[in-house]
């Protein structure tokens, strides 16, 4: 589904992604770990152009999303994106929150949308907050509205760029939850997160980075149970 090759960028003279090649295939769940400042977050950002690649080629679906002449925004529509920070806008209702984009990329009519609003609310227990507004909410509570707002575009590919490090760690289990089922539900994913319980329990693959580059990648239980890189061993030692 997502094809990177040879990926590389800098920001100035410092190289943040150095060649990076990686093949994303549909269904699979694919969690980054790495220390702060490995290019973790750069990464999952190039996948979608939110940052501009310096060199190299990334392929989404079959179409070339690098290319100049590719139209970006459709593409964009999707992939679904998480942030840290949830990115609500502040003076809209919950509802008007997750109808925007649907509605506005004509994707769905209004009714529709409110329709798709509704049953994704209730799926993660927010029905009651649709009128709210997000200074209402907690920060869990905010971010599981943040999934359901990119749920509602209907992606192909769901991107988590460390969803839960903005929370109290009460309110992790919560937005981890509604990721569990949608891993379950055979959603394309790709996470960048400091959760390891949630890497071992979910992920397809885990992807270990550092200084730009990918140093080690394994399916999950062979990845926690005998890394092969000492740095991957190093890390480990102090975040397990």
């Amino acid at each position: 589904m997502i094809d990177v090759k040879a990926l590389s960028k800098s920001f100035g003279d410092h190289l943040v992604l150095d060649s990076i090649d990686q093949h994303i295939y549909p269904g699979e769940k694919v969690v980054i770990i790495g220390p702060s400042g490995s290019g973790k977050s750069t990464f999952l950002r190039c996948l979608n152009l939110l940052e501009e690649p310096s060199a190299g080629t990334i392929t989404f679906d079959g179409q070339v999303i690098t290319d100049p002449k590719a139209d970006i925004d459709k593409i964009r529509q999707q992939m679904g994106m998480v942030f840290q920070h949830f990115n609500l806008f502040p003076n809209m209702t919950i509802r008007r929150n997750i109808t925007l984009a649907p509605v506005r990329t004509k994707l769905m009519s209004q009714a529709e949308a409110d329709d798709t609003a509704t049953a994704l609310l209730k799926r993660v227990g927010l029905e009651e907050k649709a009128d709210a507004y997000p200074a209402q909410l907690s920060g869990g509570q905010k971010q599981r509205i943040a999934i359901v707002r990119a749920l509602a575009m209907k992606p192909k590919v769901m991107l988590f760029d460390e969803p839960t490090s903005a929370l109290d760690p009460e309110m992790v289990g919560e937005v981890l939850e509604v990721m569990k089922e949608l891993a379950q539900e055979g959603m394309t994913m790709v996470v960048v997160t400091h959760e390891m319980g949630f890497a071992r329990e979910v992920g397809t693959r885990v992807l270990f980075m550092d200084g730009g580059k990918i140093l080690e990648e394994n399916e999950p239980h062979a990845f926690f149970s005998d890394p092969k890189e000492q740095r991957t061993r190093d890390f480990l030692s102090k975040v397990l």
